[in-house]
């Protein structure tokens, strides 16, 4: 199994596959380690709210926290992970305010560690596809039939998904392409990333010939013009629950941010990026 390592960065819809032109990368890949958002003038603190977040939720958080910071005057900083990681951070104390996890079996761990104040909240659910860039030998299809295919015909050389490990989204590739009857096949062929922002980033790059994404990633116009993305079905792999807390001990804006997520204006961006939104 190839391990591709680097630094931690930063469609078919409704059942019809979308092809988008051709462009090259610019800096969304390079983006994941933190992403600060510009300071309200008016900042009620000078301490930043520092939100741990899975790399998902790069492109939509990036917009939910500049409205935050504008209506709220609290300084947002992004740091953008894998929810494994930013986990086992959490248990040793790293200065965190907000988790927002892609998993929440990993919320409900820390929960009963005494390291979150409450058991906190649902605030999306996650939809994973195939993503191959412009001029890759593979085809954009969610059946993973032509996946199959061309490891059977020698077509595929790379193929890119975030490490089932520590990601959830590399956990609920695996269980997809478990239950496609790949995954033995597959391995000798995976490159893995440290999270899904990082797969993304090599499943459209050219160094791989594609990957299991996020959708939210795919929807993305920085993505969405590098390749084609189509919709792996919900049901061949876990629900992709997303659950988000405050760390004990955080700052009384943390709990704004907390409830600013489950706001209409919050909501209506998640939406945008494919996220589906608890009843």
């Amino acid at each position: 199994m190839n391990h591709a390592r680097a630094d931690a960065s930063v469609v078919r819809c409704s059942g019809a596959t979308v092809s988008l032109h051709r462009r090259a990368f610019v800096q969304w890949a390079a983006a994941t380690l933190a992403i600060a958002s510009p300071v309200a003038a008016r900042a009620q603190s000078p301490t930043a709210l520092t939100v741990a977040a899975a790399s998902d939720l790069k492109f939509a958080l990036e917009e939910v926290g500049v409205i935050f910071e504008r209506q709220t005057g609290y300084k947002v900083r992004l740091v953008l992970g894998s929810s494994g990681n930013f986990y086992s951070q959490i248990l040793q104390g790293a200065p965190f305010h907000v988790f927002m996890s892609a998993d929440e079996g990993f919320v409900f761990k820390l929960a009963d560690a005494g390291k979150t104040r409450d058991r906190g909240r649902l605030y999306a659910y996650g939809r994973i596809g195939i993503m191959v860039p412009h001029g890759s030998p593979l085809k954009a299809d969610g059946s993973l039939k032509d996946l199959g295919a061309a490891l059977r015909d020698g077509r595929l050389k790379k193929f890119a998904i975030a490490n089932p490990e520590h990601a959830p989204y590399g956990m609920r590739a695996r269980e997809a392409l478990q239950h496609a009857g790949l995954w033995s096949e597959i391995q000798p062929f995976l490159v893995l990333g440290e999270n899904i922002s990082q797969t993304a980033q090599f499943a459209t790059s050219g160094s791989t010939q594609g990957g299991i994404i996020a959708l939210s990633l795919a929807l993305a116009p920085q993505v969405a013009r590098t390749g084609s993305f189509d919709l792996i079905p919900a049901q061949w792999h876990q629900p992709l629950a997303q659950r988000m807390a405050v760390i004990t001990g955080a700052p009384p804006q943390a709990d704004a941010f907390y409830d600013f997520i489950a706001s209409p204006a919050a909501q209506a961006i998640m939406k945008r990026y494919g996220f589906e939104m608890p009843r």
